[in-house]
């Protein structure tokens, strides 16, 4: 949010124009496209533009497509240390506007960096863009090196959206760190006018053969101009899908299973007696949250089924949500993993995420199974999810932004409610346990990965069971 005033002419960054080639190393990741792709965002402040990008940018890395995002504001920061007031931004400070300038031309650079050093694949350009000029530099920018673009730009004329915005976000900000509110908010909407005197919006005749689409008013509508390829599609399909409506996600794992106590992974067997009491108690936590139209999801197994039963509410069961298939390893206990398919058990353990079961799934495999999932958790409102470890664990990682090398081991036990509230730029987590005891599920990566490990180092991280 720097780049008010943009009517003066920006030199492009100097980079090295060089054939940008994918190294072998990138062969192990998702190519959705064979050319990068930017996203740039337009508008002005307090529409939305980082709340949008943060969670394109966490979308997108989760379905395994490299991405990141590039905060035009963040490089300000860093070049000026104090923010004093509205008047830095006015497009008459001509020293404001030399160094707005380096830190959008520094933010370019980093980017072309990324695609060509760091096999990135989406940069999201986090900026205002507002004037045709700077939009035509970030074109030729992009159109020099290969790159592709699709422009995102929120508008919204609704005072009271703005205002909660302002409120939510930029007290928030480290500009307005022991600033007074109101002499905060009235510097704000000072540095907002300061951008309208030049901020021209994409026109659906002249920048018709551009690729973009227009957010108005936070998703009451929509228009979608020349979508070039799949990762476009996918990204105007997830824009298309969130809001921000305040509301809660609860996820919660099944009560213990008959195969939980023996240590068996898989299966679809009914509930623990001990189970059946955190059923129990789920329904009684749930009446006492008082929730306002919720939603319960399951999956199709037996043992999320018992669980929502005893809310005594409707619920839908979601097959996606089915837990992680572990083909001929169904319903085996970790030790007997390592007896019948030593090498499959270290190799697991050496990549947990892509490693799939002979038959089986891999993580991987499940945040693709999910993807709709997450779709739909996103259109909704309020929404208790009972489901499994593995599940429980994707549908976690993309809420916090965890990497694909942590979200196998994210800790999720039986008999706790995670209660997930989106605010204006992550997730804030409230975690219940319910007081009912249940077995310990979890094992964390052995020191030793190596094939030829022996059984106890193999073993060493197997929880207890009976």
């Amino acid at each position: 949010m720097v780049l008010a005033g943009e009517q003066q002419k920006m030199e492009p960054p100097e980079l090295e124009h060089t054939t940008i080639r994918r190294c072998d190393s990138a062969a192990s990741v998702p190519q959705f496209c064979n050319s990068p792709t930017m996203i740039v965002m337009v508008g002005l402040p307090a529409r939305g533009k980082t709340y949008i990008s943060k969670k394109l940018t966490r979308y997108l890395n989760w379905i395994g497509v490299p991405t990141k995002m590039f905060n035009v504001g963040q490089y300000r920061r860093e070049a000026v240390k104090i923010y004093k007031n509205f008047e830095f931004f006015k497009p008459d400070n001509e020293e404001a506007m030399r160094i707005r300038k380096a830190c959008a031309s520094a933010a370019l650079k980093d980017v072309a960096v990324y695609f060509a050093k760091e096999q990135g694949q989406v940069a999201v350009f986090d900026a205002t863009n507002t004037t045709r000029e700077r939009r035509t530099l970030i074109l030729n920018f992009a159109k020099e090196r290969g790159y592709k673009v699709f422009f995102v730009e929120s508008i919204c004329d609704d005072p009271e959206i703005i205002a909660e915005n302002i409120k939510q976000v930029k007290f928030g900000s480290p500009d307005y760190i022991d600033r007074d509110f109101d002499e905060a908010m009235e510097d704000f909407i000072q540095r907002i006018r300061c951008y309208s005197t030049c901020y021209t919006p994409i026109d659906e005749e002249k920048d018709r053969k551009l690729s973009y689409i227009k957010i108005f008013d936070v998703g009451t509508r929509y228009l979608v101009n020349q979508v070039q390829d799949h990762i476009q599609s996918r990204i105007v399909y997830y824009l298309m899908n969130i809001h921000v409506t305040p509301r809660s996600i609860y996820l919660s794992r099944h009560g213990e299973s008959e195969l939980n106590l023996l240590g068996r992974i898989g299966g679809d067997t009914g509930l623990s007696p001990r189970g059946q009491k955190y059923a129990n108690a789920l329904a009684a936590f749930i009446k006492a949250q008082n929730i306002r139209d919720l939603k319960v999801w399951t999956s199709h197994m037996k043992r999320t089924i018992q669980t929502a039963e005893a809310l005594g509410v409707q619920y839908e069961q979601w097959k996606a949500l089915n837990e992680i298939d572990a083909g001929v390893c169904e319903e085996f206990t970790y030790e007997e993993i390592q007896q019948n398919f030593p090498e499959e058990f270290a190799l697991r353990d050496q990549d947990k995420y892509r490693y799939r079961y002979p038959k089986g799934e891999s993580y991987e495999d499940l945040v693709h199974r999910l993807e709709p999932v997450i779709m739909e958790l996103e259109r909704q409102e309020n929404v208790l999810v009972v489901c499994h470890q593995a599940v429980m664990r994707c549908l976690l990682a993309y809420f916090l932004d965890k990497p694909a090398d942590e979200l196998p081991y994210l800790r999720c036990p039986l008999h706790t409610v995670l209660k997930l509230t989106p605010i204006a730029y992550g997730c804030k987590v409230e975690s219940f346990f319910l007081n009912i005891e249940a077995v310990n599920t979890h094992r964390e990566k052995p020191g030793n990965v190596n094939i030829n490990r022996n059984p106890e180092e193999a073993l060493q991280t197997v929880p207890d069971h009976i």
